[in-house]
């Protein structure tokens, strides 16, 4: 039976292959590999005739056998090639070809169906490692690093932990921010901290009305070889390839700049010419709006606004917090947060939240709350039909698990209950919910239709 092997984060992996086996980072290739320099499905191992064949699928780091990139070989007794940084050996282990395929071999390998939840479309998440089953002292890691993650970050940034909690939360669901608050809140300096406190690339764009998409993703430009003096397109990549992106004031661009996050949100990716390219993985956007100032904004569509895994709403800090704060930033010493996590064990604390179960009594109770937003439906409430003109859709469901399974693994524990759903209603639903004008004209606003969903939705009774 030909099998593939291959070394990754310190383990030996060993597959069976089919006739025919997609090789990616994305959970639904057939041999998963969660690593970032592999495109979510990078090439394909094909049976040809009494062979197989190895050809790359459009992925951006291609394919290397003999040391040089090729778009195909044949593959051999004894094959190496390289995709991205990791090596694959093939061999035949002396099956004949023309025998029955056994099945694959997947105990080193995540298939699509071990996954125990699905990812919501508005996370656009990478792929997940082979499951480990949890233990107390994996949830205690997970707990202490939360820890240090707000020590260090409060070393910068006065107060504000309930704010930073949430973003927390979403870095380690997979989800993006929108972060609503007046001028000098320290919105921008918490998402510098937040990237420095966790070793991670964090870029920041001043969105204006003169700012087009490809100031965003980048752009081809045309280029000359000095040797050769030939010319071709080649792609400089924008600000958005990074793990955390700041997109600063983002109602003050046009719809047409703002779409450019749309298929970065959702599929870690950005299209150019037809052209796909990966994001970093963890990817996360945090994005500003001042409540203030509504001349020459654009609105974020409702399509938009629903990729935001949490609104968050930012207060004015306490008599004592503002004090410290002026204390603090009037004197020569600077505070710095030290990089107490890096990129791949963020990756890893994220895996560990898919892995968290969630009881069917819990489960139902998210899907009850999410369907109370939506007037005219079979058992509406009364002040939900005269206030709401469109409810939360289905990802606001899957974002509140997703924010109950993280809150719990930030609090050292592996049980979630409705009481851990009930604690992010407010942030998954609060920019799901649109209005009427009865609502508007009563001064009834979203966070206060939330509070009486919350009130009025008991627990399932059985």
């Amino acid at each position: 039976m030909p099998t593939l092997a291959y070394r990754f984060q310190e383990q030996e992996h060993r597959v069976a292959l089919q006739d025919r086996t997609v090789i990616g980072r994305s959970r639904d290739s057939d041999l998963c590999v969660p690593c970032d320099s592999i495109s979510l499905h990078h090439a394909v191992i094909t049976r040809d005739g009494n062979g197989y064949q190895l050809n790359d699928t459009g992925s951006r780091n291609g394919i290397v056998a003999a040391g040089q990139r090729v778009l195909s070989c044949p593959l051999h007794d004894g094959a190496v090639f390289a995709l991205g940084d990791v090596e694959f050996a093939f061999t035949l282990d002396g099956a004949e070809l023309g025998g029955a395929e056994a099945p694959m071999e997947t105990a080193d390998v995540m298939q699509p169906s071990q996954a125990a939840e699905a990812v919501p479309e508005g996370a656009d998440a990478p792929p997940e490692t082979p499951r480990v089953a949890p233990s107390e002292e994996v949830i205690a890691r997970f707990k202490d690093a939360r820890e240090r993650v707000l020590g260090e970050i409060g070393k910068v940034i006065v107060g504000q932990r309930e704010v930073l909690n949430q973003m927390l939360v979403a870095l380690f669901a997979r989800g993006h921010c929108l972060l609503i608050g007046v001028p000098g809140l320290a919105k921008t300096l918490m998402v510098r901290t937040l990237g420095s406190a966790l070793d991670l690339d964090s870029r920041r764009i001043q969105f204006t009305p003169d700012l087009m998409p490809s100031d965003i993703t980048g752009t081809d430009i045309l280029e000359e070889d000095a040797v050769s003096g030939k010319r071709a397109f080649r792609f400089h990549r924008g600000p958005i390839f990074c793990n955390l992106l700041l997109a600063d004031e983002i109602n003050r661009t046009p719809p047409k700049t703002q779409a450019a996050l749309l298929e970065a949100m959702q599929e870690q990716r950005v299209t150019i010419s037809g052209t796909s390219y990966n994001l970093p993985n963890p990817f996360m956007v945090l994005a500003t709006q001042n409540p203030i100032e509504q001349e020459g904004t654009y609105p974020l569509p409702e399509a938009q606004l629903d990729r935001f895994m949490f609104c968050i709403h930012l207060a004015y800090p306490s008599a004592q917090e503002e004090q410290q704060v002026i204390l603090d930033t009037t004197r020569d010493a600077p505070a710095a947060a030290e990089r107490v996590l890096d990129a791949a064990r963020v990756i890893e604390l994220q895996q560990l939240v898919r892995q968290v179960p969630v009881s069917q009594h819990v489960a139902l109770y998210a899907l009850n709350l999410v369907r109370a937003t939506r007037p005219n439906c079979e058992g509406s409430l009364d002040f939900v039909n005269r206030w709401v003109n469109w409810g939360a859709g289905p990802r606001a469901g899957q974002y509140l698990l997703l924010a109950a399974k993280t809150h719990v693994l930030l609090r050292g524990r592996f049980s979630v209950s409705c009481a851990d759903v009930r604690e992010y209603a407010l942030p998954v639903l609060r920019h799901r919910i649109f209005t009427t004008f009865t609502a508007a004209s009563e001064a009834v606003n979203t966070d206060q239709i939330v509070k009486k969903i919350v009130a009025a939705v008991k627990e399932p009774q059985y």
